[in-house]
């Protein structure tokens, strides 16, 4: 990463400098700020033509340019202050006099007086024009501050706490509520076009629902469980790949936080003892969220997931996955190919779509026709081709896939072969001049070799249309900002395959628990990876019957690198920690010790 630009670092003359920025491109200032490379600027640029999103966003999509970096260049280039510490300075006061709907829009919040004036933050140095409208609702003078997107967005967020009842004071009020037990208080027509943010002063049980549902998204958690026992109903969100659990509910709402979210879903909220399946389309904080829904009914109720999506536009390069540089390599050698299948297998929620969307982006190009056929669509890429599939109209995977071949694709994304119907048009389409990527539920690269063979494909059309196999899992990251060092126990180092003597093992990293990652160690998740390459050698092994052991032990004696390999050695590089590693592969452990 290139050095960040902080008023610290800079000497006098770049500090006097600073005014002479105003005006210039915003390139050309981190070019000569010394925050980035010319050659990376003009990557950017080019990125652009395809991706509707101005420069600064892509770089840091890139990771080219820390946000505080950009937030500096902006605010020379635009000639204003900028504030890196926005959350301590907050009056509470200023922020509650303006409407949260103005704050959500126009992402500005008023946060402290300086004499005469109130300063504000904003993010968007080119829409100052709603500070007009600012001023007549203070009624008083304002000056603009540049900020840090997840600042404001932490300052709206502790306003709608401001605004909002926390839970155990919904519970309150709900238990407190005369006539409304089981009742559920449903929204007019236009629901869907309001933001969640806007329902706050909605009946106790809504209120509950859109505090589940925020929350989740505020602490970036991927799923909620909804989970009803014998006295009460659990609440817990999926963070991390990790359930915690937050509250409980009381038996008496049961009844009614179901009938809630199903008419959110729009699902029969009269039936009870069958599974149901929906979706709910919100908006949050001025963001269109997604969530999937899933009922099932259990011995004390009906139990509810509700899986979030945000939904947008998707930015991710491979190498910002996670892989190591011999599999990036590879892989990007590899997505060049004119024809075959490259497979990614996993478990549910190991980042098997989000890889196959890096790669397709890296292959995106005027002169490629790219059709995917998904379900769900997570992401919307612009210049791809996506289809839904729809099941109860009969558009399966296998039909969107022939549906597909007559479209002139170069290249085909399925979202997984579930059948062998899917698989055998996959097979042949790879065959036949196309490009396939497919993901597929296994839980090692090898075995996905197996799983083709035993849904009937023929082990010789296996080797001759599969190029590549990855298995992927996804483990916690060390939070950065209670990083620190610990002394790793010899028993722990052994049982992972790593000597105690290792000089990258004296020393390892470990998060203690701080605000930013709610005590918990861990902020965001990296990928570990497995690349298995069709070799001459294993496509020999397959056809005479190798079984994936075999075929996983030539693999590695060819080069590949393990998912539990793979996950160590980013444990040794201070990334993760070895427990997490062990969470996710200890089926691998399982394995390898007893082959």
């Amino acid at each position: 990463m290139e050095s960040e630009i902080n008023a610290g670092a800079m000497n006098s003359e770049e500090v006097q400098d600073l005014s002479a920025l105003a005006g210039m491109r915003l390139g050309e200032i981190l070019v000569r700020l010394g925050a980035i490379h010319q050659e990376q600027i003009d990557e950017a640029l080019e990125l652009q033509k395809l991706r509707p999103k101005r420069l600064g966003e892509i770089l840091l999509d890139l990771g080219y340019v820390e946000e505080d970096a950009l937030m500096r260049a902006l605010a020379a280039q635009f000639d204003l202050r900028y504030e890196p510490d926005l959350k301590a300075q907050v009056d509470p006061s200023l922020t509650t006099r303006v409407p949260i709907s103005f704050i959500r829009e126009y992402h500005m919040v008023p946060y402290r007086m300086n004499g005469t004036s109130c300063l504000v933050a904003v993010n968007d140095p080119m829409n100052l024009l709603p500070l007009d409208d600012l001023r007549q609702v203070l009624d008083m003078p304002v000056t603009p501050v540049l900020c840090r997107r997840d600042d404001i967005q932490y300052i709206i967020d502790r306003y709608f706490e401001q605004q909002s009842a926390n839970a155990d004071e919904l519970l309150d009020a709900i238990a407190l509520e005369d006539g409304e037990e089981g009742k559920v208080h449903t929204l007019d027509y236009a629901e869907s076009d309001r933001d969640l943010l806007d329902l706050a002063n909605e009946a106790p049980i809504i209120k509950l629902i859109n505090l589940i549902i925020s929350g989740a998204v505020r602490e970036r958690a991927s799923d909620i469980h909804l989970e009803p026992f014998e006295y009460n109903v659990r609440v817990r969100y999926r963070i991390d790949g990790v359930l915690y659990e937050k509250f409980t509910i009381p038996k008496s709402q049961q009844a009614a936080v179901v009938s809630r979210v199903k008419i959110m879903a729009n699902l029969n909220i009269a039936e009870h003892r069958l599974p149901q399946d929906g979706r709910i389309k919100i908006r949050l904080s001025g963001k269109e969220i997604d969530i999937r829904v899933s009922i099932i009914p259990i011995a004390h109720g009906e139990r509810v997931v509700m899986r979030i999506l945000e939904k947008g536009n998707f930015l991710f390069s491979l190498e910002q996955l996670g892989m190591d540089n011999r599999d990036h390599k590879l892989m990007d050698k590899l997505i060049q190919s004119s024809h075959g299948i490259i497979l990614v297998t996993g478990p549910t929620g190991s980042g098997k779509s989000t890889t196959l969307y890096a790669a397709l982006q890296r292959v995106n190009s005027p002169d490629k026709n790219i059709i995917t056929v998904e379900d769900p669509i997570e992401y919307l890429i612009p210049g791809i081709s996506q289809i839904q599939v729809r099941p109860k109209i009969g558009l399966t995977f296998a039909a969107g896939l022939r549906s597909i071949l007559r479209q002139d694709p170069d290249i085909i994304l399925v979202g997984e072969i579930r059948d062998l119907e899917t698989a055998e048009m996959a097979v042949q389409a790879s065959l036949t001049g196309h490009l396939v990527f497919a993901t597929l539920h296994t839980n090692d690269s090898s075995g996905a070799i197996t799983r083709l063979i035993n849904m009937g494909i023929e082990p010789f059309l296996v080797t001759s249309s599969t190029i590549a196999i990855q298995a992927q899992r996804l483990v916690r990251r060390i939070c950065d900002h209670c990083k620190e060092p610990v002394v790793p126990k010899p028993e722990t180092l052994l049982e992972v395959g790593v000597s105690p003597d290792d000089p990258r093992a004296r020393v390892l990293y470990a998060g203690k628990g701080c605000d930013k990652c709610s005590g918990r160690g861990y902020y965001g998740r990296t990928g570990i990876f497995e690349l298995l390459v069709m070799s001459p050698k294993i496509q020999e092994m397959v056809l005479r019957g190798a079984d994936s052991n075999e075929v996983k032990r030539e693999a590695r004696r060819e080069g590949m690198r393990t998912l539990r390999e793979d996950g160590i050695e980013k444990a040794l590089r201070g990334m993760t920690t070895i427990e997490e590693v062990l969470r996710v592969t200890r089926e691998d452990v399982v394995e390898e010790a007893l082959t």
